[in-house]
């Protein structure tokens, strides 16, 4: 659920359960300082003649090119997709230790156009390991694929008109929807490394690369030697989002306890009083945003989207200064008094920031792949009442203080979103009870993140035998964003030897500043 930008772009607005290096991360780690310059070199083995679009970085080599690949394996006759990758060679001498494998998350996140962000993160291995970027099929260099559902046209569309252009987009692409897949991307990554002559990788997931890449693992368990993941859910997602309605009130009572602006208890029961009046009287705002003004509907569940998804993203960046999460309570406590400046200020900086980009691939891996609470096998009839028996099961204690079916109606890639993808001509979800690689595993977790929240995390590391979970203290979604860059140290110790080492920089990392309550409107009585 993230915003595409490129590295050092400015930030736009998040979408997906994934995509990282955005906006202010872009610019905090290309400050990171680069290792020495070296010398050209020819192409290494496995690479092809230098492509225009091929990144430069001062410092490194970078090595490019496409591999052809199936659009969908036993169809031939729909054509293939080139498979975009760009190698950031290792510093030091001699061949290289191992190669890290980044996906930055989405699904429809790019990775190639952010190489210098990452390798400032990944200096601390870059002098021994290669690091692999891959452009996804259908994003980036690997082969766009439109559907025609923009990223603006979906983020401002009520939730029925959200499921509407997911039909649309399905009947767009047609039975190319089939080749789009976590499965298939995780078989594009294993032949590209196959072309670079890598015996296995270092797999590096953000947000959905935490998906992505334990699917890569599953198929291809030989060649696999350790796992980071950050910003992590399991396999087994749960299609109605109950670990982040839980961490929601979480998140509000620490910054409160932590900043000691506002009262933890006071901010739950101001989210309750505004998610109650938004179930009953929406706001309609008017927002600029890809070149139109657009109305926005603001419902309960576009003010549950707000709290769990696009609160999290950058939490812990810049801690010092102002940020959605920072804001909320002090908004909160102002509209759950009847002013909704704050409130509605913040909701017009989360939207503006929209795009005209079209979100096929990340409409149809989502739909494709994710477990669903309705059989997709069914006929559209018999999902919905599948649907509805499934919030009418769930316990509304975990989604308080909003509705069950507010909260999840706010997920842009669950709930019922995809209802209405097609039976056939399109892949089966991906499973999610197969084996996975006895090989060390880091799970990164920010204590501020209410996306993938910790009790996501620990269920993404409970896959593995050999996991260890950090959890990072006043950061939001992917840790590595904080501002202290603890979570990009232990990561970095971990790929050069496979244990995360001393972890206790996470007891510096500073808490977020938070708006005074009162200061954005007026007092109760």
């Amino acid at each position: 659920m993230t915003s595409k930008a490129t590295a050092g772009a400015t930030t736009t607005r998040t979408l997906r359960r994934a995509g990282v290096v955005t906006g202010a991360v872009a610019a905090l780690l290309s400050a990171l300082p680069l290792a020495p310059a070296t010398a050209a070199a020819a192409p290494a083995p496995g690479t092809q003649a230098r492509p225009g679009w091929c990144p430069d970085l001062d410092g490194y080599r970078v090595d490019c090119g496409t591999v052809k690949r199936p659009l969908v394996a036993d169809k031939p006759w729909l054509g293939s997709v080139p498979v975009a990758y760009a190698v950031v060679r290792h510093t030091g001498p001699g061949p290289a230790r191992g190669t890290v494998a980044i996906n930055p998350g989405g699904p429809g996140e790019t990775a190639i156009d952010r190489a210098e962000p990452f390798a400032a993160a990944l200096q601390g291995v870059l002098d021994t390991h290669d690091v692999l970027l891959v452009d996804p099929r259908g994003t980036g260099r690997s082969g766009r694929i439109p559907c025609g559902v923009t990223d603006a046209e979906y983020r401002f569309a009520d939730h029925a008109g959200q499921r509407a252009a997911v039909a649309r987009c399905a009947e767009r692409l047609g039975p190319r929807a089939a080749g789009y897949t976590s499965a298939a991307t995780a078989d594009d990554l294993d032949a590209v490394r196959a072309r670079l002559g890598a015996e296995s990788l270092v797999l590096y997931g953000l947000s959905y690369g935490t998906y992505l890449m334990p699917v890569y693992a599953g198929r291809h368990p030989e060649r696999v030697e350790s796992m980071v993941l950050s910003g992590a859910f399991p396999l087994a997602v749960d299609p109605l989002a109950r670990p982040s309605a839980e961490a929601v009130a979480q998140s509000l009572r620490r910054v409160c306890e932590r900043s000691a602006a506002c009262d933890g208890a006071t901010a739950v029961e101001d989210l309750g009083t505004v998610a109650a009046r938004l179930r009953e009287r929406p706001l309609t705002l008017r927002i600029d945003a890809a070149g139109a003004t657009r109305t926005l509907r603001f419902t309960e569940d576009k003010f549950a989207n707000l709290l769990y998804e696009a609160a999290s993203r950058e939490a812990g960046a810049d801690p010092a200064g102002h940020s959605l999460l920072g804001d909320l309570p002090a908004a909160l406590h102002a509209a759950a008094r009847g002013d909704d400046t704050a409130l509605t200020a913040l909701v017009r900086a989360d939207y503006a920031p929209a795009t005209a980009e079209d979100q096929a691939g990340f409409l149809a891996v989502a739909c494709n792949d994710y477990a669903r609470a309705w059989s997709v096998d069914a006929p559209l009839a018999v999902r919905r009442q599948q649907y509805r028996q499934a919030l009418s099961a769930a316990d509304p204690n975990r989604f308080a203080p909003f509705s069950v079916e507010g909260f999840t109606a706010g997920q842009t890639d669950g709930a019922d979103a995809c209802i209405r993808w097609p039976r056939s001509g399109t892949a089966r979800p991906q499973p999610v009870d197969g084996p996975l690689p006895d090989v060390p595993v880091l799970v990164l977790s920010g204590d501020l993140d209410s996306n993938t929240p910790e009790s996501a995390s620990r269920l993404s590391a409970a896959q593995f035998r050999r996991s260890t979970l950090v959890s990072v203290p006043n950061a939001g979604h992917v840790p590595e964003l904080e501002s202290t860059h603890c979570a990009v140290a232990v990561a970095n110790t971990f790929i050069r030897t496979g244990q995360p080492g001393d972890t206790s920089c996470t007891t510096a990392v500073p808490p977020i500043a938070v708006t005074p309550v009162n200061a954005a409107g007026p007092t109760a009585g």
